[in-house]
């Protein structure tokens, strides 16, 4: 992906930031190489017949340094006899063997599979008594010096910027502790642990001072969700407000990045304002946009003197005068607007980002949850369907963990009284009933559900599918229900995608031959399934490149709730009237299960249709003030191209 991302020219120096930065094109090329880095440090240590000192985190972000560590294992004869490892934290209190202890993530991600001596590795314990803590940490810090010292500390980001559990307020003195978690970072964990309720309220931590005594500090962020928190860690003076800001003062830490988390930093979100930038038509747009929404005038009322004052003089210079400038880029932001998503029929379409023809076009929107067309697109699905197009719907998978126990057992409860009261014969949902009610009250955090339990939650949120799509116009044969393997796992971690996931939707691509494609674009989900859900698209697309269809088959990349596209890149905008907004709204509300009560909100708690809501206006009052028709609200898409792949 590249549309999120503005790139800078070439070799220039990144002035804003105050820590040294490597970006990716994606997470798997930059934690293959970090684990190569460590896979050098081990080798070299083993050949002095030292130890190797290792900090290691835990979360998502290190999975492929450690993926690709035990391949380097099994495959290429890596040795980790030599590691001793030192965990950042763990919750407070927590059991070994919980299902969400570090512990037992640290055996599962790598220790179960390399050979690293057990009396080696450390990692906090959850298990200790309130009153023997200190001395615990005080022993944890000890033990970490008379190894002489961690050689190479692993870190990821938390939203609210701490490192391992230091959280806001922490100082740059601080030591191994037990905290207090910040209720941001308790919300985020939340989806792991199915409620906010369930998340431990403190934890056992290393200290800013014990990770800035290590040799060397690699710091790690991926996905568009780091990007901000990102920007002020690494551009901000280090301040207790973002522990992660200390690492500035580090001689030796690096940050590894791919293009969507660093796609804050300044020198490729605003490049013109740290040096000489090339200035083709994506930077002019965007740097006339920035220049709009920073001293609040509309495109057309830009002077000379706005650009010059704010250090868009080389551009003046290059491609003025302003005059000129500005009209170029009104009509580019102009034509990005269009009432006829699917292209407008018997039309010039020379200045609208849709082929008036064919018409009617063959349409497929890949939703990767259930509700994510309708909420993230439905007012545009409305248009293709109110206009005429033949539109498919295809769910990628069943959205099942997002159904919340009493709305699962409220429907069995209500099959177990229809089979009792209406048909006489209640025996199999009552036993189903009782299975699954003495199930729930039994079950521990994490526990994966029972398979009949998964397939209710599966039937509620293919009706609520069904309902939405059949308010909106389509009928059974236009709805299809994919089911990817990857997402079946009944948990929040997921499986990598496999054969069978890509096969799906290559059949269903052929099987429609589709002139127009809808897919999410939304990168900054918390667990990563519209990644991978769009991985999966991308995948088939590119394998159906030598079908017939493909060349007459435009992409649309759509966002959501997550982070909508930034106005420089939008391609094509839907406007919506207040009355579309409307019906938008009541096709999301057909998604009952979702309702009030939302299983995996993130850090925003409001409802997914009122974040779709307000990030749809939203979009409407930018477009405002840069001098655009005024309209109630907007949703947005970039085209994807395969040709911009890396």
């Amino acid at each position: 992906m590249t549309h999120n991302f503005v790139p800078g020219h070439a070799g220039k120096s990144a002035v804003y930031e105050k820590l040294p930065v490597v970006v990716s094109n994606h997470s798997r090329q930059a934690s293959v190489q970090i684990a190569a880095e460590i896979a050098a440090l081990i080798k070299e240590k083993a050949k002095k017949g030292e130890h190797a000192v290792l900090g290691l985190a835990t979360g998502s972000t290190p999975q492929r340094v450690y993926q690709e560590l035990i391949r380097l294992h099994r495959e290429e004869g890596l040795s980790l006899s030599n590691v001793v490892t030192f965990n950042l934290d763990e919750y407070y209190p927590m059991q070994p063997g919980h299902y969400h202890s570090y512990v037992r993530f640290m055996k599962k991600q790598l220790f179960d599979h390399v050979d690293i001596p057990q009396k080696h590795i450390h990692i906090p314990d959850g298990t200790l008594k309130k009153e023997d803590v200190a001395i615990y940490c005080e022993e944890y810090e000890q033990k970490i010096r008379s190894y002489g010292g961690i050689d190479l500390q692993l870190l990821g980001i938390g939203r609210t910027g701490h490192i391992a559990f230091n959280e806001p307020g922490s100082t740059e003195t601080s030591v191994t502790r037990l905290v207090t978690l910040d209720k941001t970072t308790r919300i985020d964990a939340a989806s792991d642990f199915f409620e906010v309720e369930q998340v431990p309220q403190k934890a056992l931590t290393m200290g800013i001072s014990s990770i800035l005594s290590a040799k060397k500090v690699i710091l790690m962020a991926f996905g568009a969700g780091k990007a901000e928190v990102i920007r002020e860690a690494i551009e901000s003076i280090p301040s207790e407000a973002i522990p992660a800001s200390f690492l500035q003062k580090h001689p030796n830490a690096v940050c590894y990045l791919d293009k969507e988390s660093a796609a804050d930093l300044t020198r490729f979100r605003f490049p013109w304002l740290t040096g000489s930038v090339v200035w083709n038509k994506e930077m002019i747009r965007a740097a006339v946009i920035w220049l709009c929404l920073k001293i609040d005038k509309p495109i057309l009322k830009l002077t000379e003197e706005d650009y010059t004052g704010n250090g868009l003089g080389e551009l003046l210079t290059e491609h003025g005068p302003a005059y000129n400038i500005n009209i170029r880029i009104f009509n580019e932001v102009q034509h990005t607007i269009t009432g006829w998503p699917g292209g407008k029929p018997n039309a010039d379409d020379s200045n609208r980002p849709e082929r008036a023809e064919p018409y009617p076009k063959r349409i497929l929107v890949f939703s990767p949850h259930p509700d994510d067309d309708v909420i993230s697109m439905g007012g545009t699905l409305l248009r293709l369907i109110d206009q005429g197009h033949i539109v498919h719907v295809a769910y990628q998978t069943s959205g099942n963990i997002a159904v919340l126990d009493d709305i699962a057992l409220r429907h069995i409860d209500f099959l177990k009284t229809y089979s009792s009261e209406c048909t006489g014969n209640g025996e199999d949902p009552k036993v189903l009933y009782d299975q699954i009610h003495s199930f729930l009250a039994a079950r521990k955090i994490g526990e994966k559900d029972l398979p009949a339990l998964l397939k209710i939650k599966s039937i509620i949120r293919r009706t609520e599918s069904r309902a939405a799509a059949h308010f909106c116009g389509l009928t059974d044969d236009q709805i299809h229900f994919l089911d990817m393997p990857f997402y079946e796992t009944g948990q929040i971690q997921k499986k990598a995608l496999c054969e069978n996931d890509y096969q799906i939707i290559i059949d269903l691509l052929n099987e429609l031959k589709p002139h127009q494609v809808y897919a999410a674009g939304d990168l900054a989900d918390p667990h990563g399934t519209h990644r991978s859900c769009l991985d999966a698209v991308t995948e088939a697309l590119l394998r159906c490149k030598t079908e017939s269809w493909f060349n007459d088959c435009y992409v649309w990349l759509y966002r959501g709730v997550w982070n909508d596209w930034p106005i420089e890149q939008i391609e094509m905008t839907v406007p919506l009237s207040p009355d579309e907004l409307l019906r938008k709204r009541r096709a999301i509300f057909k998604h009952q299960s979702q309702k009030d009560h939302v299983v995996f909100p993130g850090t925003d708690q409001r409802e997914f249709w009122q974040r779709s809501e307000d990030e749809n206006r939203g979009t409407a009052q930018i477009y405002d003030r840069l001098g655009m028709a005024e309209y109630e609200a907007m949703e947005t898409f970039v085209r994807w191209k395969p040709e911009e792949l890396p």
